[in-house]
């Protein structure tokens, strides 16, 4: 029997997501048959945000080399001793908006949302622009991706809920909820 129920947890993330207010749109789990690597999906919106233009992806990806040293070290402590702070799953936020014919200025919105996600939720927003045809003008995508690392032990002692990402994640989508009409815009 594995010490981390893996699936469990993803089933308690995305409870935890609901009470955040977030709704939960699509889970996919995948599993690499080489490596035996692992990777949750989950497609969330914030409440106000279904049907709009604004995508959260969230996917967490489960090394069996990770979890494996982890239950090992697990099994070899003493019944009243907590497991060490030090193996981590990487839990990635993705945020995607449509093609923006109003894109904003990167630089300006990294330190807006730098505000928003504070210390807490470090983000990285980036943009491509594609060309249909030579002659036609760009369409600007934003992408922004927020990286926390999940702490095996606290998983492994109830405690790893994710409070404070969630909140972060919640007041970047209302940011970009409130900020989308402008740059998705036709009027010039």
């Amino acid at each position: 029997m594995a010490v981390i129920d893996v699936a469990g947890y993803v089933a308690e993330l995305k409870d935890h997501a609901v009470d955040h207010g977030f709704h939960v749109h699509d889970e996919r789990h995948f599993v690499e048959t080489y490596s035996l690597r692992q990777a949750w999906e989950v497609d969330l919106h914030p409440e106000e945000g279904c049907g709009g233009p604004l995508d959260l992806h969230l996917s967490l990806e489960v090394d069996p080399r990770v979890l494996l040293s982890f239950e090992d070290l697990v099994i070899a402590l003493p019944e009243d001793e907590n497991p060490p702070d030090s193996f981590h799953f990487p839990l990635t936020f993705t945020w995607g908006l449509p093609p923006l014919p109003h894109g904003p200025d990167l630089l300006r919105l990294a330190i807006d949302l730098a505000g928003v996600g504070g210390m807490e939720l470090p983000l990285e927003v980036s943009a491509i622009d594609s060309f249909a045809t030579a002659t036609d003008a760009p369409e600007r995508r934003l992408s922004i991706v927020a990286r926390h690392p999940v702490s095996l032990s606290r998983v492994l002692l109830g405690e790893e809920m994710l409070c404070e990402p969630f909140d972060r994640c919640l007041a970047v989508s209302k940011f970009l909820l409130d900020a989308a009409p402008q740059w998705l815009s036709t009027e010039d």
